[in-house]
């Protein structure tokens, strides 16, 4: 399916004593490579919650392969990894400037109402805009 790449510089408060990416710090490099992907399809992760759909994480997976350190410049790749149900499922690969692979990662994330605190199937825009991909 459809996916994504954005870049981002590695700042100093990302890493730890050593120079190097603080392994926490990946689920947001995820979270921004997610919300872009969403974005560049016409989804609006802010509207979306204002119509009532949470999109809560519920599960992760990394898998550390080089690290990364300050003022490098990543390319986090988002890729959709199948259509929505109730569920949402990205899976990532984050790479150096010379295009080394230093991370692979998965994300499943859970359509939740926001009324009710349950899941739910996805809106149709969202599933309209990913067919139209």
């Amino acid at each position: 399916m459809k996916f994504d790449e954005i870049q981002i510089r590695v700042r100093y408060g990302e890493t730890d004593q050593m120079g190097v990416v603080y392994h926490g710090n990946y689920s947001l490099y995820l979270e921004m490579g997610r919300i872009e992907w969403l974005r560049k399809i016409g989804v609006s992760y802010k509207k979306m919650e204002e119509n009532g759909i949470m999109l809560p994480v519920v599960s992760m997976s990394l898998n550390y392969k080089k690290s990364a350190g300050y003022d490098d410049i990543i390319n986090v790749k988002t890729q959709l990894k199948k259509t929505p149900s109730v569920r949402i499922e990205f899976d990532y690969e984050i790479t150096n400037e010379k295009g080394e692979i230093l991370t692979t990662a998965n994300t499943v994330l859970v359509f939740i109402d926001k009324n009710t605190n349950k899941p739910t199937r996805p809106p149709q825009y969202i599933l309209d805009a990913i067919k139209d991909q």
